[in-house]
């Protein structure tokens, strides 16, 4: 039976091309197919129904299954694993269910671009090899905006 999972957009910002950030592990689709957003608010919602599962310590990422098995990660900027966890604030936490537009994190968009990172954010299906990945993105996005359509394959 096909089916296909709906991924609204996590953030509010502007779309950008998974292959024109300046991070190979993304732009190269090494850790899974989608979209890139450059973020304008500080705040991250669960782009579909499912269970947190993983959540980084830093929380900066977070990692989604959503109820169909889709599995979605959220990277809160390029290298911002290293200010461990200092601007970003957690709503919830690893193995916890999550409805479609819920609040995940929080971050403070001034203060990590002050600490010299940038907050291009992927949105990436790590299964991806399980769906056909339809990107439909508006240049401009809101957190209900429809992003990636994903069809499974079986």
């Amino acid at each position: 039976m096909v089916e296909t999972t709906v991924v609204t957009s996590p953030i509010k910002g502007q779309f950008v091309k998974l292959e024109d950030i300046d991070d190979q592990a993304f732009n190269s689709g090494a850790l899974g197919l989608g979209i890139a957003i450059e973020p304008t608010e500080g705040l991250v919602v669960a782009p579909v129904s499912g269970s947190v599962t993983s959540l980084f310590p830093t929380h900066h990422a977070i990692g989604i299954t959503s109820d169909e098995g889709a599995e979605i990660l959220i990277h809160v900027g390029m290298d911002t694993v290293r200010l461990e966890g200092e601007h970003f604030t957690a709503h919830i936490k690893q193995g916890d269910r999550i409805e479609r537009g819920q609040k995940l994190l929080s971050f403070d968009i001034e203060k990590i671009k002050a600490a010299g990172y940038p907050l291009t954010t992927p949105v990436v299906v790590t299964n991806a090899s399980n769906y056909h990945v339809e990107v439909t993105v508006p240049a401009t996005v809101s957190t209900d905006d429809l992003i990636l359509e994903l069809i499974s394959k079986g």
